[in-house]
């Protein structure tokens, strides 16, 4: 099992600037592959992987002085496959049909990583009170290593990412997988939508706080005052600056209150029901798109499946046509615009929230068998599950 812990940096003036530095190699390296790889292409019509021109970069890196021989060379060669999976991503879209994006040409705002090997150039000291992370070329940087690493974790990657509120490392880490014991906590299904963000089959309601709507008198001062800089000059550079730290600021509040939702949710439950839905059809409204982007429905979704499997929790994506309409008490179907917020049964006479109902219907439909799986994306013949929970009634 492979988990990611990220820790920020905290560099001097001097190590920033060889930072900065070391980014703009980089960047100059990704460009100059990609330039290769598109001109060889052109001219003769031979596909060629970046990784190949490996030789040549490093004959280049050569030559160059101590001062400017910053960039590690297994960091040299971590750019050219990250070229190379971008081709590798270019083809398989182009092969599937979908929109292909070709592999672009980092501008210095666009190419803000670097990835090392770990034991190869860099290295992480913890001590009692303070720990550092050892950078060839660059020296021991300060870490606020605000939460220890697993113990049976092995480091086998660390990025060094620059943005726009400082530098992090981001520690990619082996774990061993752990059997999965399934628990014995109740089932719950999940609704999600925009005027509340979840809704649970057991009456739990969570409220959409509109992170970025609630950010917006602050973008638009910043965005008006970026408006008013002329293009080239330093107060134009610190007002952009100060517009991507309000969005910046924005993502930070939203993964952590995903975080927080979905430790509590595969924490407290046994088996999550959730729609198997893509958000794309709110997108393409103009109306529903910004509410949509700001909800961060795929995050919750990666979440989600992420610590189900580290909680023993058993995670279902069911169909969900129809989750709103059918009464989740006799199973009449009622049709109901989106306008309407109260299912009303004429059959049963049930009278419920409309969320909630179709967060009963969801974990109706995620009727199982207990299995090894963890998620599970196409529900099992009702047949199988062996009692039936009926909350809604």
């Amino acid at each position: 099992m492979l988990l990611t812990y990220e820790y920020r940096l905290y560099p001097r003036k001097a190590e920033r600037k060889r930072l900065d530095t070391m980014l703009w190699h980089g960047r100059m390296v990704y460009n100059f592959a990609l330039e290769v790889c598109k001109n060889t292409y052109e001219a003769t019509g031979e596909q060629i992987k970046p990784l190949s021109l490996w030789q040549y970069f490093r004959d280049w890196r050569n030559q160059l002085t101590d001062d400017e021989r910053l960039l590690n060379a297994s960091g040299l060669q971590q750019i050219l496959r990250r070229l190379d999976k971008s081709f590798a991503a270019f083809f398989r879209r182009v092969k599937a049909g979908e929109t292909p994006g070709y592999p672009r040409f980092k501008g210095r705002d666009r190419f803000n990583s670097l990835e090392y090997t770990y034991s190869d150039g860099c290295k992480l000291h913890v001590g009692e009170k303070r720990t550092t992370l050892y950078l060839q070329n660059i020296g021991d940087v300060k870490v606020k290593f605000h939460r220890p690493l697993p113990a049976c974790a092995t480091i086998k990657y660390a990025v060094i990412k620059r943005k726009v509120s400082g530098w992090t490392v981001c520690l990619q880490l082996e774990v061993p997988n752990v059997a999965l014991v399934a628990n014995q906590k109740p089932d719950v299904g999940v609704d999600i939508g925009l005027l509340r963000l979840l809704t649970l089959s057991d009456g739990t309601m969570i409220d959409n706080p509109r992170w970025l709507r609630a950010s917006l008198v602050k973008l638009r001062v910043s965005q008006r005052r970026l408006s008013r800089r002329i293009k080239g000059s330093k107060r134009r550079g610190k007002a952009r600056h100060q517009v991507a730290l309000l969005h910046e600021q924005v993502a930070n509040t939203r993964k952590d209150f995903w975080h927080k939702t979905t430790h509590h949710l595969v924490n407290t439950y046994g088996v999550i029901a959730i729609e198997d839905i893509l958000p794309r059809f709110m997108l393409a409204n103009r109306h529903l798109s910004l509410s949509a982007s700001d909800a961060g429905w795929g995050m919750f979704r990666q979440l989600l499946e992420r610590k189900a499997a580290n909680a023993g929790a058993q995670l279902m994506a069911v169909n969900p046509a129809y989750t709103s309409q059918t009464c989740s008490g006799c199973g009449t179907v009622v049709p109901k615009d989106l306008s309407v917020r109260v299912h009303e049964c004429p059959c049963c006479n049930l009278v419920l929230d409309r969320d909630q109902n179709a967060a009963l219907n969801i974990l109706k439909s995620a009727w199982i068998e207990p299995s090894g799986a963890n998620v599970q994306e196409t529900p099992l013949p009702r047949s199988l599950r062996s009692s039936l929970i009926d909350q809604g009634e």
